[in-house]
């Protein structure tokens, strides 16, 4: 139960951002299509190590505190593009893990995800 729990909280934290962040490199990206590659994010994040995982909730945390401000999908865009230590690498591992699962599941995706 107590695991269930933790997911779905993982979830609400991970998800909102990944679905920013895919909408916003790849804005042709189908609607389900976009669900289907934060679903595996999501799922992803889940499935690293207790101390990694710890890690991403944290940097997580920060971009949805971000985002929960007024203005804040858009400040937390701009935080996203820019080289900040550590919350640089939060942008880069969901885009990593979305790109890579776009591109291996419809592999014929165009650059800003539209189905040819």
């Amino acid at each position: 139960m107590a695991s269930a729990s933790r997911h779905l909280s993982l979830d609400r934290i991970v998800g909102p951002f990944a679905h920013l962040l895919l909408a916003a490199d790849l804005p042709h990206l189908s609607d389900e299509r976009r669900v289907e590659v934060v679903g595996f994010v999501q799922r992803r994040a889940r499935g690293v190590p207790s101390f990694t995982r710890f890690g991403i909730t944290m940097i997580a945390m920060v971009y949805r505190t971000i985002m929960a401000l007024p203005g804040g999908r858009g400040a937390a865009r701009f935080v996203a593009a820019r080289p900040f230590p550590v919350l640089a690498e939060y942008p880069r591992l969901i885009r990593s893990l979305a790109y890579a699962y776009v591109w291996e599941r419809w592999p014929d995706t165009l650059p800003d995800g539209a189905a040819p």
